[in-house]
């Protein structure tokens, strides 16, 4: 064979195994660069969601400090308010008066309308410090006569709950809330009050799944 044919043949050769060589080793870094890209590209928008659950989470569980406070004779409301705390947590206060309460049920009946036809103002022992630091109060008290015991009046009349979020939980026989929440709206026009819940005082230590359906609606 001629010499410069040879020659010919034997440089097309080189020519052909040095591109292929070349493609195949650009064509894998473009494929290892696409799947970086791709990679880091799942990584940014997977730490995005990440860190927008992580801001939904803390917006939901530092919504501000909460406050329980409840009057409770039977120990009904009590119950409810106890549950309430298990679940939202915060601090929880039980008011007591200076004036004790009858301990037998018509006794106490007849002595809670008495309060309400003179729009008494029962004095509270309880004194809470620093109210002014709670965002949301869980407001509880039994249905008597159809509203809120009188103590729960004077409890709203001693502090000023404007800027704050209300929520009102009450026990009862069979008269729900009545009118109570929008009485508690009256005391403190300046005050945000929420849906109430209202338990059958039968019910109220067996709760748990009305309390959760109520603090889930409201963002708890």
């Amino acid at each position: 064979m001629n010499k410069k044919v040879l020659a010919v043949i034997v440089a097309i050769l080189i020519i052909a195994v040095a591109g292929a060589a070349i493609y195949m080793f650009t064509g894998n870094n473009s494929e290892t660069n696409n799947s970086n890209n791709n990679n880091q590209s799942n990584n940014s928008t997977q730490s995005n969601n990440n860190e927008n659950e992580s801001t939904e989470n803390t917006t939901a569980s530092n919504g501000g400090k909460t406050l329980i406070v409840y009057f409770s004779m039977s120990g009904n409301t009590e119950a409810v308010a106890n549950i309430i705390h298990d679940k939202v947590g915060g601090d929880i206060i039980k008011l007591e008066t200076v004036q004790t309460y009858p301990d037998e049920y018509n006794d106490l009946v007849d002595y809670a309308q008495e309060e309400q036809h003179q729009n008494a103002r029962p004095q509270l022992q309880t004194i809470i410090e620093n109210i002014d630091q709670y965002d949301t109060i869980f407001l509880g008290y039994p249905n008597w006569w159809g509203d809120m015991p009188m103590p729960i009046y004077t409890f709203l009349d001693t502090y000023d709950l404007s800027g704050k979020t209300i929520a009102p939980f009450i026990t009862h026989g069979g008269s729900g809330l009545s009118k109570t929440p929008a009485n508690i709206q009256s005391e403190e026009p300046a005050a945000y009050v929420t849906e109430g819940l209202a338990i059958y005082g039968s019910r109220a230590r067996n709760s748990e799944n009305e309390v959760n359906q109520w603090l889930s609606s409201l963002g708890f």
